[in-house]
């Protein structure tokens, strides 16, 4: 089983034997300093760049296993409106592999590759709907999810953002730094260092028609305020760290009752946001709060290449 996953800035693959990840790999898109972002026409041009080179590496790294299916993901939510052209590359790229092989093409979404990541980085496949926390520079969605007949996820959006994605904070106060974009790694290694944490504001969540919303605009223009005052850049790193964990939290404990919670995507990969989330909802009873392992909480594609093994046990 190969998964493919082009998603706005990182170009993935995976392979899956006998349900087993077998081999993965994935390449950053570049971004030129300074730069908060890609155009899409860029991203699409990196994926048809990089591709290539991940499916030569990965043919120099193992022996051609059997090929059964194909999986990618086609878009970035399972919405019928959802679209973003950095996904056609791996949809297509997919699709051609497909049918040189003569395989069946399994196609999925980004957002439900997050899901199966995390959910094979924590070792447990929920048989009933659970909660889902999706961050990252280009999402902040509360989710029920439901595993579907087949394979892949019923979900619904509970709550989310209504100005920046909880990304897009961490990215712009990064750049600002003077830190590589995405910034949040080397955001995190910033915040490290601090030995005072600023003082960042959290916004309560607040109800917007049948959804929950956050707003992490407020928390940016605060940073930058203090950065135009010459506050210690890690003391604002690690303020915005913190912040941001304790937005997520009080956007969970808000809009749900508690329950079974994975947490995935890049922003959550920040060992200090996932202290600071775990600290608030330990507090509330009934919260059983499960983060993907750093590496699977990041884009990737094991996700997709698991979900396509779920399809093919499914049938078999």
């Amino acid at each position: 089983m190969l998964g493919l996953d082009t998603s706005a800035y990182t170009t993935s693959l995976a392979v899956v034997v006998e349900g087993r990840v077998a081999y993965q790999s994935r390449q950053l898109l570049p971004v030129p300093a300074g730069r908060r972002g890609l155009s899409a026409q860029e991203a699409v041009f990196g994926h048809v760049r990089q591709l290539p080179r991940l499916v030569a590496t990965w043919r120099q790294s193992m022996p051609m296993p059997r090929m059964r299916m194909v999986a990618a993901s086609a878009a970035p939510r399972p919405q019928t409106d959802s679209y973003l052209p950095a996904f056609v590359v791996g949809a297509e790229t997919a699709r051609l592999l497909a049918h040189l092989w003569d395989v069946e093409l399994f196609p999925t979404t980004h957002q439900e590759g997050h899901i199966r990541a995390g959910l094979q980085s924590v070792g447990q496949l929920p048989e009933g709907p659970f909660w889902a926390l999706h961050v990252s520079g280009g999402t902040t969605e509360l989710l029920e999810v439901a595993p579907r007949a087949g394979g892949g996820y019923a979900i619904r959006a509970i709550g989310g953002t209504d100005d920046l994605y909880a990304g897009q904070l961490i990215d712009r106060v990064g750049v600002r730094l003077g830190l590589p974009f995405p910034a949040g790694e080397a955001l995190e290694r910033l915040a490290a260092s601090a030995s005072e944490t600023a003082a960042i504001p959290v916004p309560r969540p607040r109800q917007v028609g049948h959804r929950w919303a956050v707003s992490f605009s407020g928390p940016e223009t605060a940073a930058q305020r203090l950065l135009d005052k010459g506050a210690d850049p890690a003391a604002v790193a690690h303020g915005v760290e913190r912040a941001t964990g304790r937005i997520l939290a009080g956007l969970v404990k808000a809009a749900v009752p508690p329950g079974w919670l994975l947490v995935v995507g890049g922003v959550a990969a920040n060992l200090t946001l996932r202290a600071v989330m775990q600290a608030e909802l330990a507090g509330a009873a009934g919260w059983q709060v499960l983060f993907a392992n750093p590496d699977l909480s990041r884009d990737n594609a094991v996700g997709v290449a698991l979900l396509g093994w779920d399809r093919l046990a499914a049938s078999l």
